[in-house]
């Protein structure tokens, strides 16, 4: 595993939620960012737990995350060390339930 992909594991495995955006929560960079964003405040999830990587930052990272969980596209979320999805998938799981009860696991 490269320097780059254990950093990456070590950001998922450490932190309940991780979202990999274009920018920040509180600045997104791009729409879809923005979405998954706003997906995860409707959700209800604690600001404070949630933790974004702006891989704007870092050009590894950026290229990293796609090897890391083979999904060509960014915002990816994951929860609990586990790969969610993209903004689309987020909004579909948010649409039926499914994401909040996921998220709501980990508050307890």
């Amino acid at each position: 595993m490269s320097d780059v992909q254990q950093r990456i594991d070590q950001l998922v495995k450490s932190h309940d939620v991780v979202l990999f955006m274009k920018g920040t929560a509180s600045f997104p960079m791009c729409g879809f960012s923005g979405r998954a964003v706003q997906i995860l405040k409707a959700c209800g999830v604690d600001p404070k737990r949630l933790v974004t990587v702006n891989v704007l930052e870092d050009p590894e990272i950026r290229q990293g995350i796609k090897e890391y969980s083979n999904w060509p596209t960014i915002p990816q979320l994951y929860v609990r060390g586990e790969f969610v999805g993209g903004s689309d998938i987020m909004m579909e799981m948010y649409e039926s339930g499914e994401l909040q009860q996921l998220l709501g696991a980990s508050n307890s």
